[in-house]
């Protein structure tokens, strides 16, 4: 069972700023980016995926096992037309993106994360891809062995037409809902500052000084608010997930503290 620590991690709403960049790594692998462009519909329903994905995560992450069990079946009916979905290497990088996404927000915003956490962080986040087709042996045994997998992931990527155009339709929607539109300053600017540098220019995303300045300057001051906030302020997201979308969190412990 997971630990505390690990559960209060993984419900901190402030994760949610890298789910822009998560999805930029998704779909710089060709293969997820072809499926995600042919089914996927940003232009016109901008939050679609990250609900979808974040459904999903915590159904899995913190839900109790039979949110956990179910929301599997949830992804399977709708990947089953998708090119790739059900390739256990691209369920395992799609896993990867979100962990190495949750603890690069974390480690900026928090400081570093204790190694047996960290571990334990590793360990709970393989069940993204197990609970889908992904054998637990892919799976990288400690963050040594994930470190190695990553930089070599990262080194094989490319980011083609569909990646760009989903960049496009992710980062300038449309017509994005009110609350978005204010939003996506922000979301532009966390998510320019939070990618690989190399990935950061293949997306054509702008960068210089002074950008660069104004991601620290506003990382800085949302770590210092998040700290201020109560815990149940900032795991609002988790509990609404797990309450709102009737995933329990009882039989896993998803506790959300004060």
């Amino acid at each position: 069972m997971a630990s505390q620590a690990f559960r209060e991690l993984a419900s901190e709403g402030v994760l949610l700023l890298g789910g822009a960049r998560a999805i930029l790594l998704q779909v710089a692998d060709p293969v997820v980016g072809a499926g995600v462009a042919a089914h996927s519909d940003f232009a016109n329903r901008p939050v679609h995926r990250l609900d979808a994905t974040l459904r999903y995560v915590y159904a899995v992450v913190l839900g109790d096992e039979q949110a956990a069990a179910e929301a599997p079946r949830h992804v399977n009916r709708a990947h089953t037309p998708v090119r790739g979905a059900s390739d256990p290497e691209r369920q395992r990088w799609v896993a990867a993106t979100l962990y190495d996404t949750a603890v690069q927000v974390q480690e900026r915003l928090g400081g570093p994360i204790p190694h047996p956490l960290a571990e334990e962080m590793l360990r709970e986040y393989a069940a993204l891809g197990t609970r889908l087709r992904m054998p637990a042996e892919l799976w990288p045994g400690d963050r040594a062995a994930f470190a190695a997998y990553w930089e070599g992931s990262l080194a094989g990527l490319e980011v083609g037409e569909d990646a760009r155009r989903i960049a496009q339709d992710l980062l300038h929607p449309s017509h994005p809902p009110l609350a978005l539109r204010l939003a996506l300053p922000l979301v532009r600017l966390v998510t320019a500052g939070l990618l690989p540098p190399a990935l950061r220019a293949a997306y054509g995303l702008p960068w210089d000084a002074r950008r660069a300045r104004r991601y620290e300057r506003t990382m800085n001051a949302i770590a210092v608010v998040n700290r201020l906030l109560p815990r149940r302020v900032r795991s609002w997201p988790a509990r609404r997930y797990l309450a709102g979308r009737g995933l329990s969190g009882r039989s896993r412990g998803a506790s959300t503290g004060r």
